[in-house]
């Protein structure tokens, strides 16, 4: 992909991968929309702000919000006069186990995780559709790939996103559109601050941000999928009889 005067929105990149990723992308010659709650209020993007001057726009945006999205998709979209790339990134964890099970936090999570993307979705594919070309980029995990004991409430809506994204690709491919996901493992970020375990493979958001920016710029496959030994190994949680695969995430409880 020819990354000069390329236009990408990126929702989610106040911190961590989504800061990481917006950094890069300007310094490759994008222009970005960059949003996030308090996207105009953000310390980071304030600098790249002075810095890029005119090559980000930044959006006051909670992927919650059904009342305003079309009208931020809409301000997303003419900011730089159309996108070609929709990149959503959003995010929000929560460790539980059955013991502080929490409706609150598993809503919050499926709202951000699952229906954040659908909320803007429903209302971004007209505009895909219309200028007839694009790509969609869902940043999900590699949880996707096996529920793990504590993590359920983070990886269930990545999981469900994961499965609309496959039964939309054919419909999207009819009108030019290409959709790509991203799993990948764990990434030291405010989330992952939260867990107190011992994460393998554990990775530097601006190395994860990097791995995705190439993906997204070089690679055409639907699945952007690393560290490797991490993803094999949960790839071969989901390919056994559930009668080992399940004793094998039991003792992770210990």
């Amino acid at each position: 992909m020819e990354t000069s005067n390329k236009k990408i929105w990126l929702v989610g990149g106040s911190s961590g991968i989504g800061l990481e990723l917006a950094k890069i992308v300007l310094e490759n010659g994008f222009k970005l929309v960059v949003s996030s709650r308090t996207a105009s209020e953000n310390e980071q993007l304030l600098k790249l702000k002075s810095s890029y001057k005119d090559n980000i726009y930044l959006l006051d945006f909670d992927v919650k919000d059904t009342k305003n999205v079309q009208a931020k998709v809409k301000e997303a979209w003419e900011a730089f006069d159309g996108l070609d790339i929709w990149f959503y990134n959003a995010g929000a964890y929560e460790v539980m186990d059955m013991k502080s099970w929490d409706y609150n936090k598993f809503a919050q999570m499926n709202s951000t995780n699952y229906l954040g993307a659908i909320n803007i979705m429903t209302t971004i594919s007209k505009y895909f559709i219309k200028q007839k070309s694009g790509k969609w980029v869902w940043n999900l995990s590699l949880s996707t790939y096996f529920g793990l004991p504590k993590g359920g409430g983070y990886s269930a809506p990545k999981t469900a996103l994961l499965n609309l994204a496959q039964s939309i690709h054919p419909e999207l491919k009819e009108e030019n559109i290409d959709l790509q996901i991203i799993n990948h493992g764990f990434v030291k970020t405010r989330l992952t601050n939260k867990n107190n375990f011992e994460m393998p493979q554990l990775m530097e958001a601006n190395f994860a941000a990097k791995e995705i920016f190439k993906g997204i710029t070089k690679d055409n496959r639907f699945e952007i999928r690393f560290p490797t030994k991490l993803r094999l190994f949960l790839q071969f949680l989901s390919l056994i009889p559930y009668k080992y695969s399940l004793a094998i995430t039991k003792r992770m409880l210990k």
